[in-house]
Parts: structure tokens; sequence; C-alpha cells
């Protein structure tokens, strides 16, 4: 099913990686490509996949209305944030949640989802 008014992005059968509807930009879960990292390194790994497709949407991380961080690890917690505040100095934090996950892949101890306002 096509709609006109709503705009996919890195589309499987599964999943879109980003629609767009109504100014308002949804990413899917964003999970580390190099499940042999620590923490820091999935982390940073992601967030940096998070902003090559907010800019794919036209937009950013300065934009960012709503956040869901899945942690396989609660004892990660204090780490991400560290990495989490890096990325965003200088932006307004969005709405957040944190929630402990068994994620679907063993390997992967961090998957992040964002909604972003379009530009």
């Amino acid at each position: 099913m096509n709609h006109t008014d709503i705009q996919y992005f890195n589309c499987t059968e599964v999943m879109s990686a980003i629609t767009v509807f109504n100014q308002t930009v949804y990413l899917s879960g964003q999970v580390p490509t190099d499940t042999d990292l620590d923490i820091t390194a999935q982390t940073q790994q992601v967030l940096e996949k998070i902003d090559q497709l907010l800019a794919l949407a036209n937009t950013d991380k300065s934009r960012l209305l709503s956040a869901q961080l899945f942690i396989k690890n609660l004892a990660d917690f204090n780490s991400v944030n560290a990495i989490w505040i890096e990325w965003l100095h200088g932006c307004n934090t969005p709405a957040r949640a944190t929630i402990q996950a068994d994620l679907v892949n063993p390997d992967w101890l961090i998957e992040i989802s964002v909604i972003a306002a379009a530009k």
C-alpha cells in the first residue's frame, strides 16, 4: 500500500528505516553493525547511524523529539549516558525512555529509536 502523504526510506519487506509523516521523522530501532565492540563503541556506532538517517530525511539531532534506548545490561547505563550527553552537546535533549531489554541479537548491547521534527 502506498500513501503519497507518507515518505518511506530504506525499506525492506519487514520495515522502513525511516518514515516521514506530517513533518515528523520516525526512525526504526538502530543497532550496531560490529557486535565485537564494547558498549561504548556500539553506542557510538548506533548514534552515527542515527545521524546518517536523520540527514537522509533532511533533519538532524538538534530536532529530536523523543528517544527510546534499549540496553541489554543496565550496568552500562552510565557509560551510555556519557556518550549520549557528548553526542547531544549543544542540542536540546529529547523526551527519553531507557529500557533494559533482551535484544533480538544477543551480541547487540544497545538499540536506539528516535523521533525528530523535520526541518
